[in-house]
């Protein structure tokens, strides 16, 4: 039996809010129409990329209307690696725009690095990939592991939003596949 497909999303880091925009509309072109998107709020979880983008960063999350295989993870990270590189500060050449790319299912929110760690599964193409988020108990919880941000009210918000739409499109997929 082939696995269900996995729903895609991604977060993103923006140095200016008003890219937000421009960088929609390119990953929109590589991954299809968005159909969730949260609010945007100001990141403060940490100063990891204060240097190369800013002390001041927008965080928000889309998901995505197609379906996809689980397998194609990386080759979408790797895609989101063009979009950020087509927003490069022309002076410092540092990212003003940071793109996660991840998947849920019913079980989990998997999320995509360029970045080896204990808990990370190599995929491809120097990708690897961890279960950042489990479902259970009609929530999504935390690892010990899990990025502060994706534990955030508005994070967890968003991906049981995205389940539901998920969970919906799966029913629907069924119902038509089980007419003759």
């Amino acid at each position: 039996m082939e696995p269900k497909p996995a729903k895609y999303f991604v977060a993103f880091l923006l140095a200016d809010p008003t890219l937000r925009s421009a960088v929609e509309a390119e990953i929109v072109s590589a991954l299809g129409a968005i159909d969730g998107r949260s609010a945007m709020s100001e990141w403060q979880q940490s100063k990891y990329y204060a240097a190369e983008m800013g002390a001041k960063l927008w965080r928000g999350f889309l998901s995505f209307k197609a379906l996809h295989g689980a397998d194609q993870l990386a080759a979408i990270k790797l895609q989101t690696r063009v979009i950020e590189n087509k927003f490069r500060d022309t002076v410092s050449s540092g990212r003003r725009v940071n793109l996660d790319p991840g998947y849920l299912d019913t079980l989990k929110v998997v999320l995509a690095s360029t970045k080896n760690a204990k808990q990370r599964v190599y995929l491809n193409s120097g990708i690897y990939a961890e279960a950042a988020l489990v479902y259970h108990h009609g929530e999504f919880h935390g690892q010990a592991y899990t990025y502060p941000d994706y534990r955030t009210p508005q994070a967890l918000e968003f991906f049981e939003q995205t389940r539901s739409i998920y969970v919906e499109q799966l029913r629907q997929s069924a119902i038509r596949s089980s007419q003759p």
